[in-house]
């Protein structure tokens, strides 16, 4: 170890004293480390710390204290490997926990400053190992694996006009034979070193969690139900996954499935099998009926696990912007007529549009352009979709019509068909199948964008871009950091598992192979970082209006709308801790414009990590203080509150999943009334619907997923709970952060009584989950609730 300092007068460094460190104890856990340096008393302030690691493995640097100094102790917050210096000559270097901006470093360590920055970049070359902490950019080219089988080939998601996409972390490994574009999948899904999760995290998600699921539970229940395409015979074994469990054949392995799915799993007495039974879901225990109500499909729109694609219906008449030619005719099979039976006794269409009380979902354009492609694939179909809701005056939203269409297809014309709630039994019925086809296309959409892209795989390249641009000694490193902690790992399961063909997404969502080309798409046609932030994203779905006078500067056009509602709140708490902590460092637009690190930052997110997107014209400019704030609060806000809002939900409205199935497997009824399937759904449309669910086998895997991904972790680090050692250095930031974390304290009070206001229907009521999604803080577990900084799972 040695010591490196700041001489005061000249700034420059002066000669490092080194010693050994031995091992004197152990404290929670913890081993303890301790050295005696002679300091003369003209060394300078210390500056900076290097490690050499004389052990033959790797060891984990949680902090280096400096005591006996004239000022006080110095502290270095570590939280690192450190690498044997058999594999790793290299001594590393670690700062002290003070902040300084490029232009106040001490000159006797900006080169230290510089040569650590170099070290995470790396070159560009090579394999990246498992010990490595590099940071660089590639394209999603390790999807597929044509090398296995021709068929799990992928396309190459960014770098091309085809399928832009952001950038993911480098590995460098080698090409495939078959598909030269396409990196072979052997070997390791590298993060770098530190990104890798905790101790603690790693017990809690117990080791590639979602791999040690499928891989303990995909073969069992393949074996034990024969025939992976089987649906549910009847509602009543869907229930008995909470009540009574299925009895799967016991494991090669069996401690491996109780121990990555402890909440799930039940041994059998008799030992000769083992039995799977799920924790009920929070919306079956409240309301095992609730799925079949239009109120509560509907109240899920604002306040349930994708409350980002409800918009305002802003053109009459609706419209496809397709080419016709390709898609047939634009025009939507919504008239008005329909409308206005929907909504008797409220208002026409006209004056509904002019009072704003018509909204949409809308799949339509996204989907079409995949349906004839999904349809040659066995066990899935696709249509474009649109949902179309009437705001109510006591704030609610009643459906009223789903329109499904399929485009021009093996000789025939396009067909589309609007389906409304209704009271004669066979609308009835088709009405309930519309619902799943819909609902299924929000399930896909909700994974792939609202979830994946617009939160796991638009933030990897922060990451990449904050460690490989801003020094940890940097206050904006230091003020991003817990945000950024985590995602890379995640995303390389999700990479390895779910993303991947023939993964957890590709064989239980509708969009099957296409799923991630469809996530390429919707980054095409609708990804924006400058409409990322809550607000800016509520106006660009016209849900809300700029107004001076009203909260938050907005005025909800639905007022009873929780995640808005909560949201703004945490929003406006979040860009305010952001404020104090970026004013505090820069007190004029000329520093921002001057810090050669911040601007390399910012560029390099932008030509490099978006590289696809890199010439758009809404990108923020990064000159003033004010500028850096918006840009790191959206950042901040994407990666806590967005993505806890769409993720620890899951289990509770998804796991029982006629609610949200995840894949319609049959083509509507009346898509071809002349064929037998038509008279199947006559007979027996109960039969039909469950046919038209997702297999036992897709069904049993997503569950099982679910209850990983809506997981909190016991050291999970919760937005304002926890403070970074950095920020307690100065008195005025951590003065700013206990505001911060104040405010998220009432935000948890103010929460409770919403969900008690009888008089806000979309949060409460008889058999409904309330709203708790946007919750700061929460226990350890699937709880619904909790804001963690990070995409930590």
């Amino acid at each position: 170890m040695a010591f490196h300092d700041i001489n005061q007068e000249t700034g420059l460094e002066t000669r490092p004293i080194s010693r050994y460190a031995h091992r004197v104890g152990q404290e929670d856990g913890d081993v303890i480390y301790e050295s005696e340096f002679v300091i003369p008393g003209d060394f300078g302030e210390i500056g900076a710390v290097l490690v050499q690691n004389e052990y033959r493995s790797e060891m984990f640097l949680k902090y280096i204290v400096l005591n006996g100094l004239p000022n006080g102790p110095i502290a270095f917050n570590c939280g690192s490997w450190v690498q044997s210096k058999f594999d790793d000559p290299e001594k590393r270097i670690f700062f002290s926990n003070k902040s300084y901006l490029p232009s106040q470093t001490p000159r006797g360590l900006k080169d230290l400053r510089e040569k650590e920055l170099a070290n995470l970049r790396g070159n560009g070359e090579g394999e990246r190992k498992t010990s490595d902490r590099i940071y660089d950019y590639d394209v999603y080219n390790d999807l597929g694996n044509p090398d296995s089988k021709s068929e799990l080939g992928r396309s190459v998601l960014g770098g091309n006009e085809n399928y832009p996409y952001p950038r993911r972390c480098r590995t460098g490994r080698a090409p495939c034979q078959t598909d030269p574009l396409s990196e072979t999948r052997s070997g390791s899904f590298y993060v770098p070193r530190d990104e890798e999760f905790s101790e603690v995290k790693e017990a809690s998600f117990l080791t590639k969690t979602v791999d040690s699921v499928l891989h303990a539970l995909k073969p069992s229940l393949e074996t034990s139900l024969l025939d992976s395409n089987l649906g549910f015979p009847l509602f009543s074994d869907i229930d008995q996954l909470y009540y009574q469990g299925i009895t799967i054949p016991k494991l090669k392995n069996p401690g491996l499935l109780q121990r990555i799915l402890p909440r799930l799993v039940k041994a059998v007495s008799d030992a000769k099998d083992r039995l799977l039974k799920f924790e009920t879901p929070a919306m079956f225990l409240k309301d095992k009926f609730s799925w079949l109500r239009d109120e509560e499909f509907s109240r899920q729109t604002l306040a349930g696990v994708n409350p980002y694609s409800i918009k305002l219906v802003m053109e009459w008449p609706l419209k496809s912007a397709l080419d016709p030619d390709v898609y047939g005719p634009p025009e939507s099979a919504i008239t008005k007529e329909l409308v206005e039976r929907g909504i008797k006794g409220f208002m026409t269409v006209d004056e509904a549009l002019e009072q704003k009380k018509l909204f949409i979902i809308d799949y339509h354009d996204l989907l079409l352009p995949y349906v004839s492609k999904v349809r040659q694939i066995e066990g899935t179909t696709l249509y474009g979709s649109r949902a179309l809701f009437f705001l109510t005056p006591d704030c609610t939203l009643k459906p009223l019509a789903i329109e499904l269409t399929r485009p021009p297809m093996d000789g025939k014309p396009q067909w589309k068909q609007v389906f409304t709630p209704g009271l004669e039994a066979t609308d009835h019925w088709l009405w309930k199948f519309a619902k799943t086809h819909f609902l299924a296309h929000d399930s896909g959409y909700h994974e792939l964008v609202s979830h994946w892209l617009r939160t796991h795989c638009a933030t990897e390249p922060y990451v990449i871009a904050t460690n490989r641009q801003l020094s940890v000694m940097h206050p904006i490193y230091k003020l991003l950091h817990p945000h950024l902690r985590y995602t890379m790992q995640i995303n390389a399961l999700a990479r390895e598992v779910l993303i991947n063909a023939d993964g957890i997404i590709e064989t239980s969502f509708s969009t099957r192979k296409y799923s991630m080309e469809l996530s390429s798409a919707a980054y095409d046609q609708q990804w924006r970082f400058d409409r990322e932030a809550l607000p800016a994203d509520l106006i660009n779905r016209g849900i809300a209006v700029e107004d001076p006078s009203a909260s938050h500067g907005l005025k909800l056009l639905i007022e009873d709308y929780p995640f808005a509602n909560d949201g703004l709140i945490l929003w406006d708490a979040l860009k305010q801790w952001v404020a104090d902590y970026v004013n505090y460092y820069y007190k004029d637009a000329s520093m921002v414009q001057s810090d050669p690190e911040l601007q390399a930052w910012w560029t390099e997110i932008r030509t490099k990590g978006h590289e696809d997107k890199k010439d758009e014209p809404w990108w923020p400019v990064l000159q003033t203080p004010e500028d850096l704030i918006g840009i790191i609060a959206t950042i901040a806000w994407v990666a806590s509150a967005h993505h806890s809002a769409v993720n620890f939900g899951q289990y509770a409205f998804a796991a029982y999943f006629p609610n949200r199935p995840t894949i319609a497997r049959t083509n509507m009824p009346s898509e071809d009334p002349t064929r037998e399937g038509w008279k199947r759904f006559l007979d027996n449309p109960h039969f039909e619907l469950l046919v038209c669910f997702p297999s036992q086998v897709q069904a049993t895997k997503v569950i099982a997923i679910l209850d990983v991904l809506s997981n909190h972790s016991p050291d999970e680090e919760y937005i304002g709970e926890y403070m970074e050692p950095a920020w307690g250095e100065e008195p005025d930031i951590k003065e700013a952060f206990e505001r911060f974390s104040a405010r998220l304290k009432e935000l948890e009070v103010i929460i409770d009584a919403r969900n008690a206001d009888n008089s806000l229907k979309n949060r409460g009521g008889a058999g409904v989950v309330p709203y708790e999604l946007l919750k700061p803080f929460s226990e350890a577990g699937v709880t619904g609730k909790g804001v963690p900084y990070s995409i930590s799972i």
